[in-house]
């Protein structure tokens, strides 16, 4: 006879089970140091398990409670921020981003370049909020060494950048705005620093700087109290190690961001809102199940319902994906699966989420009532395809 399965909450624990050996085969493949996952379901976590090391050198494991650089998770963040403004009807999403920070009204568009030299031409309409929640505004992150545009990024914006010994989001947008755009606003999707210029417009319009925003409004009203733009001494040894391929040494892991040199560790004045936040598991996933929830959490209300529903709808324009991949849009603050047949790996039409650079991941799957998370500290990203690997074993556990 088969042996009988116990279920939770539509899972079959047996094959949860699964997830940990592969988990684990990674770390004794040396592909990464550790790690935590977590699903949730109906509100109730399903399956969390730690597995290898937050510090290799001092052996000490993944615990529940370590802090993890969410890096670009932190934009659904500052994306939730802005629409809890646009309820209470600061502003319009098809407003010039220009009525709030003039450093942006008269943009221009690389038209084209040849070598060193570029040609420019006035921006077609102006750089809207939704633009900027959608990455369709055209601005870029610097990141392409062999392009145009980004070279300037690097030259002209993250160069500024490291010479301030206190940056502040105040003095660093209009730097940002001097650039030229990659494209039109509204014409394509690009990834880009949006994010970070939301943050300060949640700074406009709200007054209070923007740590201290996400603190009063988010973090705070959801019991996140180890979500924040740097970790205090007192728990500096919780936060994991950053760690990537040792190139002198093939095999083994290098330690890319000890503590004693991380600005992780001290008080930053620069709030990235595209970037910049840590966070353990179990905060995190208390912001995704108010979202899962259309907006509320143990009694906490942040947004109403059909916000939330507007946000996991896909924004891009017709004919525009997200990183040219047809089976997927992009909401406001996250991907939008339109064709799951078309995904690497398992998951359904309309889940929403988001990853960030050291491998965090997580998605909110409202058909299935479900959240994964995946929390790592490794770079660079998607060098391994574990996230997929995770995927496929949450969604073959389900068994109701």
């Amino acid at each position: 006879m088969p042996t009988p399965t116990s279920n939770v909450y539509g899972f079959s624990s047996e094959r949860l089970a699964r997830i940990r050996p592969v988990m684990e085969r990674y770390v004794s493949e040396g592909k990464y140091a550790g790690g935590l996952t977590m699903v949730s379901r109906a509100g109730k976590t399903v399956h969390l398990e730690c597995f290898g090391l937050r510090d290799i050198a001092a052996g000490k494991p993944v615990e529940e409670d370590t802090i993890f650089r969410i890096y670009s998770m932190s934009k659904p963040i500052t994306t939730v921020a802005v629409m809890m403004l646009l309820e209470e009807g600061c502003f319009r999403l098809n407003d010039p981003i220009s009525r709030y920070i003039p450093a942006f009204k008269e943009m221009q568009v690389i038209a084209r370049t040849s070598g060193k030299q570029a040609w420019l031409e006035d921006a077609a309409g102006p750089i809207t909020i939704r633009h900027l929640l959608t990455h369709t505004a055209g601005l870029s992150y610097g990141f392409d060494e062999n392009d145009y545009l980004d070279g300037l990024y690097r030259k002209k914006f993250w160069g500024w950048l490291e010479k301030q010994p206190s940056p502040a989001l105040k003095d660093a947008i209009p730097v940002l705005a001097r650039l030229p755009l990659r494209f039109h606003p509204g014409t394509a999707y690009h990834y880009s620093f949006a994010i970070d210029v939301l943050g300060y417009l949640v700074e406009v319009i709200s007054g209070d700087p923007f740590d201290q925003f996400l603190r009063k409004r988010i973090f705070e009203p959801l019991g996140m109290p180890d979500t924040g733009f740097w970790v205090p001494p007192e728990k500096a040894d919780r936060l994991a190690h950053m760690y990537g391929p040792d190139e002198k040494h093939p095999g083994q892991l290098k330690d890319l961001d000890p503590h004693e040199k991380s600005d992780y560790t001290r008080p930053v004045t620069f709030f990235s809102g595209g970037g910049g936040l840590v966070s353990t598991a179990a905060d995190y996933m208390r912001f995704c199940q108010m979202l899962l929830n259309k907006g509320e959490l143990d009694g906490v209300r942040l947004l109403g319902r059909k916000t939330v529903e507007y946000m996991m709808m896909n924004h891009l324009p017709n004919g525009v994906f997200l990183d040219q991949d047809p089976a997927r849009g992009f909401g406001l603050g996250g991907f939008v699966i339109l064709n799951p047949a078309h995904v690497d790996g398992m998951i359904s039409a309309g889940a929403w989420g988001w990853g960030g650079a050291a491998n965090t991941k997580f998605w909110i799957d409202p058909q299935e009532q479900m959240i994964g998370l995946l929390m790592l500290q490794f770079m660079p990203s998607d060098l391994y395809p574990i996230e997929t690997d995770f995927r496929n074993l949450v969604y073959q556990a389900l068994a109701d």
